[in-house]
């Protein structure tokens, strides 16, 4: 029987629980709004470490740990790890998981990279492939602006249309049986460019993937932005939010107040002065992982549409003149029922 329904999404056949949930931030990120709900907080952005890549690497390491312990399993049990960021040849996770001797499959999925991670280890298990699957993303303010954008001793002017790389860890262990919300949907996104070159405009470049996303898994499931209780996108900010907000109403879909996005959650913009927002692999992962799975476990979120959104680019595309395409991938979680034991 098949388990695809439309063109771009796949129902798994008893969905896959999410069985625990963590988050390790910076310092910057334990102050904004969602700073009581994180796990680990470091006291400064180089986590004891030499370099911002090593302290990458470090959130990876301590969080994916937490995750672990969080879900009752030893690094034995988990049959893979799937995980990514935003450095060259994804050495965050690399450095940050080979500890664990855990099969890995190290993904690139620009900052949708949880969603990916998420929806291919639920396929997994979903497959009869795996029990366990840890799955997570990670990145860095100040070693993804040394690596897309300028050093920062530059101190180069940021325009408002520029968003905040979130500095961080979030990880889920999904599994094939046990108590927790589930994944029961997943919307696969495709690649979508507009032609948006400007690297300082994140949430322009991935809001056309977002909305594409939003629309197909529309049609595929017959639904309307009214039946999740919250639909929440990646890293589009203030800027791309408004722009799928716009799109989805031309093609007849009103996006209301359920619809938040994670790169406006997790900062204050006006305490903060992150401009647009909050951007990077971990801005989904950790929001989530901090924010929105206690409360499916809680049972206060019964549905939620969950889309990472990533623009795919490289210093070599950008500096070529190239455009930045985007990416988003959407996955339906079902939370807990009301009053059950966890």
């Amino acid at each position: 029987m098949s388990k695809r329904i439309g063109r771009q999404t796949v129902r798994l056949a008893e969905g896959v629980v999410i069985l625990s949930a963590a988050s390790t931030v910076g310092p910057k990120e334990a102050e904004g709004p969602l700073g009581k709900y994180f796990d680990q907080r470091a006291e400064d952005a180089l986590f004891g470490e030499a370099t911002w890549e090593l302290a990458e690497s470090k959130f990876v390491e301590k969080n994916m740990a937490l995750t672990l312990q969080k879900a009752n399993l030893k690094a034995k049990e988990v049959d893979y790890i799937l995980c990514g960021d935003l450095l060259n040849q994804c050495t965050g996770s690399t450095f940050g998981v080979r500890q664990f001797e855990i099969p890995f499959f190290g993904l690139f999925g620009a900052c949708s990279t949880m969603g990916e991670a998420m929806s291919l280890g639920a396929m997994l298990i979903d497959g009869g492939f795996a029990n366990h699957v840890l799955a997570g993303a990670s990145s860095h303010f100040c070693a993804a602006e040394k690596q897309f954008r300028f050093p920062l001793p530059l101190g180069t002017q940021r325009p408002p249309t520029a968003t905040w790389t979130v500095t961080g860890d979030g990880a889920v262990v999904l599994a094939r049986k046990g108590n927790g919300p589930k994944i029961v949907e997943i919307t696969t996104g495709k690649i979508v460019d507009m032609g948006v070159t400007d690297a300082n405009n994140m949430g322009a470049a991935m809001a056309p993937a977002a909305a594409d996303l939003l629309q197909t898994h529309f049609a595929d499931t017959g639904r309307t932005p009214q039946d999740y209780d919250v639909i929440a996108t990646g890293d589009l900010g203030a800027v791309g939010r408004e722009l799928v907000v716009e799109l989805l109403a031309k093609a007849g879909y009103e996006m209301d107040s359920r619809y938040t996005d994670c790169g406006i959650e997790i900062f204050d913009n006006e305490t903060q002065d992150t401009h647009a927002g909050g951007s990077g692999c971990a801005c989904s992962a950790v929001t989530f992982c901090a924010y929105f799975y206690p409360k499916l476990l809680s049972g206060e979120i019964q549905r939620m549409l969950f889309i990472p959104t990533g623009a795919l680019m490289s210093p070599t595309s950008s500096q070529q003149g190239q455009s930045i395409p985007g990416i988003a991938h959407g996955l339906v979680i079902e939370g807990c029922k009301k009053g059950a034991k966890k």
